[in-house]
């Protein structure tokens, strides 16, 4: 059975007084972690992943992940008992869902944890110092994020550049915090220049500050050591500013990157990460990942007698499939996999912008970024036909790891034939671009003797 399952707060720690004890047993192919909180014990299932120093050896990991799922099937039948929830089983969806037949659960609670500690490591924060779980996206994690900055500092200005994700600015309204936006450089990137003035101007507040690892449009990546850098000079130590980095789009592949900058990680003054878990991650239902600090937590939770655990989240009852889903996929892949995946995203992402620089077309591509900004087609069929996303004067495409050389060609191609009737048939010329993608990007006819068009 496939639909929305309750997971009540399946997150890894809800209090600082949590002792954790894992025992690794190897029998078989099983991988159990015994995790305790409040005298109430259950299983963490690990993600496999020899980058993380997976410590049993010999095993089938097919086998692996076959027999957990099997052993959740087992236990789902356990919910023929409810009688204590509003929950009807009359419906039976399995044939929506080849993956799992019949999955409706009480709880994930093991797969979930397994995943957060996979984040954790890649992170680089102790797994009993975090406080984590599955949400429906990247936009809730984004909407817990920023709820935490406000409870830690009820009179804290939320700062965020006007590029940040539409759901900055719906929590700000939201949680009726006084939200200062901040200007972007032409990259898309936050201006720590204009951040710093209007920090200055707020010296008598906390300040609760967004980082985007992926601006929606163009796939800017702010410069969180810069940001820090920033806050310090101002006269901010660490006790009065909190940080949520908003990694929707690449919170999970930047740390794969050997030379990215910057680093992605909780050694750094950071409050908060979330992830989505359908970009990257391809799960077939929206969902994402929030992770913050354990101290951090406790502002957020609260008993909930009739449920018999605290609640921290937002949404409350959760869907008790994606984390079954992002384990899977986590297994499947782990670390090497993913990182593989995205160097290849960055590679197609250099041939595709070549395609354009080479046809003397504008273009625009951020360093660690996958996303390809160029001017916007004047052929509406052609946006529909390749779903592109545009703004104004500019589109892009977000290169994926499905997206191969030879669907990048077939678009250049279909571009090609479009522009050159726009411009040949009507006599039409390419639109200046400077402001949104930079002087030196720009094919315009002001613009086009910059050295990197090809002649």
């Amino acid at each position: 059975m496939v639909g929305t399952s309750m997971t009540q707060d399946m997150s890894k720690h809800t209090s600082q007084n949590v002792a954790k004890d894992k025992t690794i047993k190897q029998n078989g192919c099983q991988k159990k972690g015994i995790v305790s909180r409040n005298n109430v014990e259950f299983q963490c299932l690990d993600i496999i992943d020899s980058q993380f120093g997976n410590p049993i050896t010999n095993f089938d990991k097919d086998e692996y992940i076959t027999s957990n799922l099997a052993n959740l099937k087992q236990s789902l039948q356990s919910t023929k008992l409810n009688l204590g929830f509003a929950l009807s089983l009359d419906i039976d969806y399995s044939g929506l869902d080849p993956f799992i037949e019949s999955n409706y659960s009480g709880h994930t609670r093991q797969f979930e944890v397994g995943v957060l500690d996979w984040f954790a490591r890649l992170w680089e924060i102790d797994t009993d110092d975090y406080w984590g779980y599955v949400t429906s996206g990247g936009s809730e994690g984004n909407l817990h994020g920023i709820l935490l900055g406000r409870e830690l500092f009820p009179d804290g200005i939320l700062y965020a550049s006007k590029n940040s994700h539409f759901s900055i600015f719906k929590a700000a309204r939201l949680y009726r915090m006084e939200c200062v936006t901040v200007d972007t450089l032409v990259s898309g990137e936050i201006d720590c220049a204009d951040f710093k003035a209007k920090l200055l101007q707020n010296k008598d507040k906390p300040a609760i500050v967004c980082v985007t690892l992926g601006t929606t449009v163009k796939g800017a990546i702010d410069d969180v050591d810069l940001v820090i850098q920033t806050l310090e000079e101002c006269g901010f130590k660490e006790d009065r500013f909190y940080i949520h980095c908003d990694g929707a789009m690449y919170g999970l592949v930047l740390p794969l990157l050997k030379d990215a900058t910057p680093k992605i990680t909780f050694k750094k003054p950071i409050g908060s990460i979330s992830v989505s878990g359908h970009k990257f991650l391809a799960c077939t239902m929206p969902c994402g990942i929030q992770m913050t600090r354990l101290k951090h937590i406790n502002v957020l939770s609260r008993e909930v007698e009739y449920t018999g655990s605290p609640d921290a989240t937002i949404s409350c009852s959760r869907n008790g499939h994606t984390p079954v889903f992002l384990w899977y996929a986590l297994n499947q892949k782990g670390y090497f996999g993913f990182k593989q995946d995205f160097e290849k995203c960055l590679r197609n992402a250099e041939y595709l912008k070549g395609l354009f620089k080479d046809a003397g077309f504008s273009v625009m591509l951020n360093s660690c970024s996958s996303t390809v900004v160029f001017e916007r087609p004047r052929d509406e069929r052609l946006v529909r036909r390749w779903q592109l996303s545009c703004q104004g004067d500019i589109a892009h495409v977000i290169v994926m790891p499905n997206d191969k050389k030879e669907k990048l060609d077939d678009f250049f191609r279909e571009l090609v034939e479009s522009w050159s009737s726009w411009f040949e048939d009507e006599g039409h010329k390419p639109v200046c671009v400077a402001s949104d993608i930079g002087d030196d990007n720009c094919a315009c006819a002001e613009h086009k003797n910059k050295t990197f068009i090809k002649k």
